[in-house]
């Protein structure tokens, strides 16, 4: 028919005007509806007017995405409401088939698409697919479209090899063949840095930004929230304490000054040693005849607590130090000090306009580290505690934001 167009079905569904009869995820019909628009037709109960964007978003159901080193965690959510979340452990002798992280790519995939069929999850009722960004080229921060550019530069690993490189690859295996969408969101590689946090003493050397941006930003946005603002109204500080920690100044929704936590400076973390005197380092280094390799163990993953109390596992150090260990205590009180050293430097690169202090991930667990910490800071502002680090429950928020069209996916 001349000047009709014909719009596929699947934009209708991607886009919430068509919806086909969901299941609930164990091979029952839960509803017959349809949905055109601002109506919906429900078979047996007539046409309604419903809240498009409440309806749209509580409908959704995706599938979130995070493999680590030796696990691979899953999560499929509908709306904001957990269907359920699992962490996929794989053996060490399974792992050990591969000789590079790469080569996982079929294994995790296969065992994702397996378990969700154990739990009776039929994939064509997702909406999306998201996963954890990895280490590809800097970026600002947002939720991106997975596209061939970013497979390409995943697969490479241009900033390193490690496991998250494969989250935008597995998302969008699963997506692709159902004609919805694959995204990442706020990866590790998020870049916002002004240009006076990029320089060092050398100018062969310049400060990379590598941090936990996902987890960054998700308790950023929740602190504004609580303060009644968007996320971009706010300065903020926000401290992950996980093994690795990342110290960075937020303005007005950019990460303007953040340490490379991945194996950079920074404080003293329960596995990263954080910044060194540079001239006892290099002595270090020639002293021994250490390799590349060897620096970037004993950096990153023997540094910090570790290679004073030989555990990197902080429930240890907290049961030692109750029990009177006095080194454990130090130890642990150092890292509070450098970590309340790094916030107070962030607070004078927001020129102490700090609406909150955050602090989040696995350390926030640890109410004395914390009272260490707020009785240093408290000065700059009011602080926030947020345990743990929510990183499935961040990339499927990230994924809803833009199905909802509260944002648009950026292009890689």
């Amino acid at each position: 028919m001349q000047g009709t167009k014909i719009i596929p079905a699947v934009f209708l569904r991607c886009f919430g005007f068509l919806r086909k009869p969901r299941s609930d995820g164990r091979g029952s019909q839960r509803k017959r509806s349809f949905c055109l628009g601002c109506f919906r037709l429900d078979i047996g109960r007539g046409i309604r007017i419903l809240n498009p964007k409440e309806e749209h978003v509580s409908e959704l159901r995706v599938l979130a995405v995070n493999p680590g080193s030796t696990s691979t965690k899953i999560a499929v959510y509908e709306g904001k409401e957990e269907l359920f979340s699992v962490n996929l452990t794989h053996p060490a002798a399974q792992i050990a088939k591969y000789a590079k992280i790469m080569d996982q790519y079929e294994f995790r995939r296969d065992v994702i698409l397996e378990t969700l069929a154990e739990k009776g999850i039929d994939t064509s009722t997702l909406s999306a697919v998201v996963g954890r960004g990895g280490l590809m080229r800097p970026i600002p921060g947002g939720t991106y479209r997975v596209n061939e550019a970013m497979l390409r530069d995943l697969r490479a690993g241009l900033q390193g090899e490690h496991a998250s490189n494969l989250g935008g690859l597995i998302a969008y295996a699963v997506a692709e063949p159902l004609g919805i969408p694959a995204f990442i969101v706020d990866p590790v590689v998020v870049d916002e840095l002004e240009p006076f946090a990029r320089y060092t003493g050398r100018p062969e050397i310049k400060r990379r930004s590598i941090f936990h941006a996902l987890n960054h930003k998700a308790a950023a946005r929740k602190a504004a929230a609580e303060m009644g603002k968007k996320y971009e109204e706010v300065n903020l500080i926000v401290a992950h304490l996980g093994g690795g920690i990342s110290i960075a100044a937020h303005r007005k929704g950019k990460v303007v000054d953040v340490n490379n936590a991945l194996n950079g400076d920074g404080p003293i973390a329960p596995e990263r040693a954080g910044s060194l005197p540079a001239w006892d380092l290099v002595c270090f280094v020639l002293d021994n005849n250490y390799t590349k390799q060897d620096m970037k163990k004993l950096l990153a993953g023997k540094g910090g607590v570790v290679a004073y109390l030989g555990t990197n596992d902080m429930r240890k150090v907290e049961d030692r130090i109750k029990a009177g260990d006095k080194e454990a205590a130090e130890v642990l009180g150092t890292v509070a000090y450098t970590c309340s050293k790094e916030i107070g430097a962030r607070a004078a690169v927001l020129c102490g306009k700090v609406d909150a202090v955050v602090l989040t991930g696995g350390l926030a667990y640890d109410k004395q580290f914390v009272d260490w910490v707020k009785t240093r800071v408290k000065f700059i502002a009011p602080l926030k505690v947020y345990p743990g680090e929510n990183e499935m429950q961040s990339l499927i928020e990230g994924a809803l934001r833009v199905l909802a069209g509260e944002e648009v996916a950026q292009e890689y």
